[in-house]
């Protein structure tokens, strides 16, 4: 079962209820001992600005570069055509045609930030005179702790997408696995790309006018995706009750309400989870398992 934990905005908790979550059922889903292939895996796809490892404090064993396919012209092939211009969706590709006249030689322009790795100029050149090369967008690193196997991407500084990287990273989800993923904050590409086939989304968001509005946004988009999702409400008793009055009205599951908490915040700002500083909480991120099994089956 893939669980991909969402928000509209940063700053919800996201990653607080993603890590909680993955630690408090690895002994649940892969008792020491047991068959590695049952285990637990934890996938941070906030590639951007990845932060999970801080509270899963796995060591890192491994570490690989991640690239993506891009064009490079070999100019005595080429006949400034304008097809590789004409078939990019992305602009990534400019041609500048000869000018006869003048006896002016042509030129094309590669804009490799641009590129999403789509193939379509190679393909479509009628002279062959378009290659692909790689290019690094960033790096995945793996680790491992206790029973459950982390994975996380860093997108290189500088780069505009992320949707290549995460999908990097989601090729190491092993069948039989139960997979946690953090993914970005927001509505855009790279959400869409970390939470597509998963079994089920929460939905994580705070009792504010600005997270019931960016709840709003995710909402639509997971409807529009057709995956099941439901809502976890972080620094609850801090705001209003818009948020509980909203699910209600749109009948939408809100599957467990975590406290606006002195002692969470300070566990926090040490990097140390909830079920770390409050064990208590344990019990109720199982619970919180156990529900959406349910409601996946």
């Amino acid at each position: 079962m893939i669980i991909s934990v969402a928000s509209g905005k940063g700053g919800t908790g996201k990653t607080t209820v993603a890590t909680n979550l993955a630690l408090s059922i690895t002994d649940d889903v892969h008792p020491a001992g047991h068959d590695t292939s049952m285990g637990v895996q934890f996938l941070d796809c906030d590639v951007e600005e990845p932060n999970a490892h801080f509270f899963i404090k796995c060591d890192i064993e491994r570490t690989e570069k991640v690239s993506i396919p891009v064009p490079k012209v070999d100019i005595s092939k080429c006949t400034f055509c304008g097809k590789c211009q004409e078939v990019c969706a992305y602009n990534a590709i400019a041609v500048i045609p000869q000018n006869k006249e003048r006896a002016a030689g042509g030129n094309v322009l590669v804009f490799p930030e641009l590129c999403h790795g789509c193939g379509s100029c190679t393909y479509f050149c009628p002279k062959e005179a378009i290659k692909e090369v790689d290019r690094e967008i960033g790096i995945m690193e793996k680790g491992n702790k206790d029973n459950l196997e982390f994975i996380h991407g860093k997108l290189n500084i500088g780069e505009a997408m992320a949707p290549p990287l995460i999908r990097a990273v989601k090729k190491q989800i092993k069948s039989g696995r139960t997979v946690i993923i953090d993914a970005p904050p927001g509505t855009s590409c790279p959400v869409i790309a970390s939470i597509r086939d998963s079994d089920f989304c929460i939905l994580v968001t705070e009792p504010t006018p600005f997270g019931l509005y960016d709840l709003t946004l995710a909402v639509d988009v997971l409807r529009k995706i057709k995956i099941p999702f439901g809502v976890v409400v972080n620094r609850s008793g801090l705001g209003d009750e818009s948020v509980d009055g909203f699910c209600k009205k749109e009948n939408i599951p809100i599957l467990m309400k975590i406290p606006f908490s002195r002692e969470i915040a300070a566990a926090y700002s040490k990097g140390n989870t909830i079920i770390d500083a409050l064990p208590r909480y344990k019990d109720m991120f199982r619970d919180l398992f156990n529900t959406i099994k349910t409601r996946v089956k």
